[in-house]
């Protein structure tokens, strides 16, 4: 690999066009880069409504935002303002329209690589190459994704390896995740909390990634039991609310009683409000649950096909490139609990059983409220010694 450690970029764009967990996880590449560069401007372009992640970052100065299918027109404007204004650019994300992006914005780029999501065309197949022949030949610096073998963080962080001596270097020091700053909650929802309170996510992007109703329930009703108030979290969507809402209509009257449901009423820096003030976080995989860990919330996780080793919370102030092992019914490292049910297939990396959005996953199905309950327990023990 050629080295470009001399090379001094005075703007630089980073480029995250997928969700907001995909924006937040790109803070640790930022951090790093504004140490190898403290002179440098930094830029970030993603999609509209998904960059409430940095609000508040010290180390970007402007934020633009595109919509997630441009028409003609917003092509031509967002092209215009990219233009060949940037020394070099940061392509986090596989997609073409990314490096498309970067092409237009920047005289240098690096970026990810991939392949199929479950695997089936790896990096190193030649489908994937072919594929990617147009990313590296325009790139200074390219890094494979591996969905079951690379964190996240560390595939985002290796981008940098051209620009240092030493890339070991990179994951020598503590790498934290930065939060958004917080947001005043609203005055309804700050009364309500008169308590000891633990938040409770239970919506994913899809549905394969959810935890029975029934669990959620048996959840809840253990914890108002102890004499903790429950806060649950969701976002705006349909689906999301829905969630939401049948699983409160499952609980008794007086338990309801003992529960908030922020559904659609928080932003994501007032969830990072919540969140910092709670006792416990326990929520399936996604954004919110890395949010959690970023606000160094002692955090449990369910993980059914998702491999933590690609895409767990990262625990603030680890050393080094990989947190997590690829299968362990329970694992824990600093204040993040991963918990994954069981079954020989687990992670598969499919979307679900029947490899589609919305299907269910078995190895969720069974993972027991019990093991939940157990690792609540440890973790307030140690949260508080």
């Amino acid at each position: 690999m050629k080295s470009f450690s001399n090379f001094k970029p005075k703007k630089i764009l980073f480029i995250a066009t997928r969700q907001i967990g995909d924006v937040l996880v790109t803070t640790p590449l930022i951090s790093k880069a504004r140490e190898l560069w403290p002179d440098a401007e930094f830029h970030f372009l993603g999609y509209k409504g998904k960059m409430e992640m940095l609000k508040g970052n010290p180390n970007i100065s402007q934020v633009i935002e595109t919509s997630d299918r441009p028409g003609f027109g917003e092509y031509l404007s967002l092209f215009n303002q990219l233009f060949q204004r940037y020394d070099l650019a940061f392509v986090t994300q596989p997609s073409d329209r990314a490096y498309l992006y970067g092409l237009v914005a920047a005289f240098r780029r690096v970026g990810v690589l991939g392949g199929h999501p479950q695997g089936k065309h790896s990096p190193s197949s030649d489908k994937a190459q072919q594929q990617n022949a147009w990313k590296k030949f325009i790139s200074m610096h390219t890094v494979d994704v591996d969905y079951f073998n690379q964190h996240v963080i560390t595939e985002k962080l290796r981008l940098l390896e051209a620009f240092v001596d030493d890339p070991s270097k990179l994951f020598a020091k503590p790498i934290d995740v930065t939060p958004p700053i917080g947001e005043a909650l609203t005055p309804v929802i700050a009364s309500q909390l008169t308590q000891s309170y633990v938040v409770l996510h239970p919506g994913p992007l899809t549905a394969y990634k959810r935890w029975p109703l029934l669990h959620w329930q048996t959840l809840i009703t253990y914890l108002v039991q102890h004499r903790l108030q429950v806060v649950l979290s969701a976002s705006p969507a349909k689906q999301d609310l829905e969630l939401n809402h049948d699983i409160l209509s499952l609980l008794s009257d007086d338990v309801r009683a003992q529960v908030i449901d922020t559904a659609g009423k928080l932003s994501i820096p007032q969830a990072g409000t919540l969140l910092r003030n709670a006792i416990l976080y326990i929520g399936v995989d996604t954004s919110i649950t890395h949010l959690a860990a970023a606000c160094n919330t002692p955090t449990i996780t369910l993980f059914g096909a998702t491999p933590p080793t690609n895409f767990g919370p990262w625990p603030n102030g680890f050393i080094g490139q990989q947190p997590y092992q690829l299968r362990a019914r329970s694992q824990t490292v600093g204040n993040i609990t991963i918990l994954q049910g069981p079954g020989e297939c687990v992670p598969c990396r499919k979307a679900g059983c029947l490899d589609r959005a919305d299907s269910n996953s078995e190895c969720l199905d069974l993972l027991e409220p019990s093991r939940v309950i157990d690792r609540k327990s440890t973790r307030l023990n140690s949260s508080h010694t």
